[in-house]
């Protein structure tokens, strides 16, 4: 499994970012894939999550009505459309699957943003003005 982010970068308050996240090597119907962040000093959380299995998405309270969640299954991307960013969304974003999920994809990126099995490389939002 690889996965690479990109769409990364400075941008100022109230702006908006698309984070791509190119994959190889897993099945978009039955793995978990998922976006999480850390921010510097923090510890990883869990930014949204879905499973096309069961229809199932997850977005974390801070983010929800604003980031978006998305796939290209053909193309094997994943994307994260963030808008009305703010400065606390600063942070590495990182893509990640979790092939054959045991849990909800709520459970397991709430509770247990660690546990994935496979993760990118981790790209830089930088919100600031």
């Amino acid at each position: 499994v690889q996965l690479v982010e990109s769409g990364g970068g400075l941008v100022q308050p109230g702006g908006s970012l698309r984070l791509s996240c190119a994959t190889s090597g897993f099945s978009f119907n039955d793995d978990a894939i998922g976006w999480f962040r850390q921010a510097p000093g923090k510890n990883r959380e869990g930014v949204s999550c879905m499973l096309h299995r069961y229809g199932e998405f997850w977005y974390s309270d801070s983010v929800k009505g604003r980031f978006t969640i998305s796939t290209d299954n053909a193309r094997k991307m994943v994307y994260l459309q963030m808008n009305d960013l703010k400065p606390e969304d600063t942070g590495v974003y990182f893509c990640a699957v979790q092939p054959d999920p045991r849990v909800t994809v709520g459970t397991m990126c709430s509770l247990y943003p660690n546990s994935l099995d496979y993760w990118g490389k981790g790209i830089l939002v930088n919100v600031s003005s």
